[in-house]
């Protein structure tokens, strides 16, 4: 049929001796023209809390449908179309991918923003734990995606590959504003949604998998909030100007990160750090408590007790500490939210009956400076394809 092949898209690419690969590049390396696969995570959460009683919540988080089209060898096309809680649809990517050489890809499109393990490795199967990590969700935040065009390659011979685009940012004000400090920068997401650009953002990140069993990733992100004040906005106007300034921030975000997995011994752990710049003013044009400074990191390690078993399954106890304050630093008169300097800690298991399918497990212990605990138990059920 005019040439045209059909496949589904390979599953998960783990090696403990070369680059995990995530469903983005699974599609981008397929050999046929046409790849299909997706990945779907389903949920059941029951919150803890003394003295209250809540019911329990069961959802289809995410089904996500992957589509790769390969036009030559050089030439790719890559989509993801997200469905969350059944009712709600968003495009997840959609980027050309042209490769002049290994080292030297044009990317444009929709992408992900290279920032921490989670934003790029998302898929169920890939991650321990029913839900993705706090600091994944407050500071980075997962799943972060806008509209770019950039560069991305590989030099094998230095174990090296790096990611360099430019961006829209964040929507930090359209009216009202979108920065807040319980969850830092999530609001302000565009997604590609008619996004628009009052400035432009660099992200850009760097990987090294030389070491068998480790990666290790450093990430960047730095630029200014977007704002629709300075959409027809009159240079000769001093006071408008002032205005506009206010309804912007400053935003320089690093990220480092690492992998490892040695027999059944896996770990991971992630830092970042996020400085806002102009929070004063922000803060006093629009009524927000965004703070200034954002810090948080994770620690997690598990063992896979059936290291070694013939038949790929793999059963997974982990435990993983969080420690993230949106609140890190605040400017001006506002005060510190200690109710937003976080700890969570996570114990459970998982069990993957192949390398695509995993049932999960977890409880989860939720406290803060402002001496609120809470707990919620998990269940989950993850597959990729």
């Amino acid at each position: 049929m005019l040439g045209m092949c059909l496949t589904v898209s390979a599953a998960i690419a783990q090696n403990q001796t070369s680059e995990v690969k995530n469903a983005a590049e699974s599609l981008l390396q397929s050999g046929p023209r046409l790849s299909i696969g997706g990945y779907a995570q389903i949920d059941f959460n029951q919150p803890v809390s003394d003295g209250k009683r809540y019911n329990s919540t069961l959802d289809i988080h995410r089904l996500v449908l992957l589509f790769g089209y390969r036009f030559s060898e050089r030439t790719s096309f890559v989509s993801e179309i997200e469905l969350e809680h059944v009712s709600e649809v968003y495009v997840e990517q959609a980027f050309l991918n042209h490769e002049f050489l290994p080292w030297l890809n044009l990317r444009g499109g929709l992408m992900l923003v290279p920032m921490g393990i989670i934003n790029e490795y998302h898929e169920p199967p890939t991650f321990n734990g029913v839900e993705r990590p706090n600091l994944d969700n407050k500071l980075v935040p997962t799943t972060w995606r806008e509209i770019g065009l950039g560069f991305s390659g590989r030099f094998d011979a230095a174990s090296l590959k790096y990611q360099a685009y430019v961006m829209n940012g964040f929507n930090g004000y359209d009216g009202a504003a979108k920065f807040r400090g319980s969850d830092g920068f999530r609001k302000g997401r565009q997604k590609g949604a008619e996004s628009f650009m009052s400035s432009p953002t660099l992200a850009a990140r760097l990987d090294y998998y030389g070491i068998p069993g480790l990666k290790l990733g450093v990430s960047t992100y730095n630029g200014k909030s977007q704002s629709t004040l300075y959409d027809g906005l009159d240079e000769n106007d001093e006071n408008a100007k002032v205005i506009a300034d206010s309804s912007v921030v400053g935003i320089n975000m690093l990220g480092l990160d690492a992998r490892y997995r040695n027999g059944g011994l896996e770990a991971r752990g992630q830092f970042n750090f996020a400085g806002i710049s102009n929070s004063d003013a922000y803060n006093g044009y629009t009524g927000s408590d965004i703070g200034s400074r954002m810090l948080g990191w994770y620690l997690e390690a598990g063992y896979d007790l059936l290291h070694g078993n013939q038949n790929g399954q793999r059963l997974v106890p982990f435990v993983r500490y969080e420690r993230y304050n949106t609140h890190a630093k605040t400017e001006g008169s506002l005060v510190k939210n200690e109710s937003y300097d976080r700890t969570d800690i996570t114990i459970g298991a998982g069990w993957w009956l192949t390398s695509g399918t995993v049932l999960k497990a977890d409880y989860q212990f939720f406290s803060n400076s402002a001496d609120t605990k809470s707990g919620q138990f998990n269940l989950g059920i993850g597959i990729w394809f």
